[in-house]
């Protein structure tokens, strides 16, 4: 090993700490800068698509707002001719009733009046 190399060690050791630590910044705010303007970037893509998502998911949900409305008109409409039917179905049935009635109380009076 040449002799001049161990002295010279002995005197820059003291001063390597100082040196690193003065120029340890600048390379770590340059990967800090570095990152930061990466993740700047990735968090604006990241807002971008989110706010695409929250559009396109308005857009859907409005799209099913309408086709619940038209669901529920048609229903309703549905409800409304089988409420009629209904009515109309009970009104045959009491017409019925009562022409069973008058056909029974007919036929007794036949039979019960002889």
């Amino acid at each position: 090993m040449a002799a001049w190399l161990l002295p010279a060690a002995k005197a820059i050791l003291p001063y390597v700490s100082s040196i690193i630590a003065a120029a340890l910044p600048v390379f770590t705010s340059r990967k800090s800068d570095e990152a930061a303007t990466a993740q700047t970037g990735l968090l604006q893509q990241q807002i971008t698509e989110l706010q695409s998502a929250a559009s396109q998911n308005a857009a859907h949900i409005k799209e099913l707002a309408e086709q619940m409305q038209k669901t529920i008109t048609s229903l309703e409409q549905g409800a409304s001719i089988a409420e009629s039917r209904f009515r109309r179905t009970s009104a045959l049935c009491i017409a019925a009733i009562a022409v069973s009635v008058i056909a029974i109380c007919l036929s007794a009076f036949a039979l019960l009046g002889r």
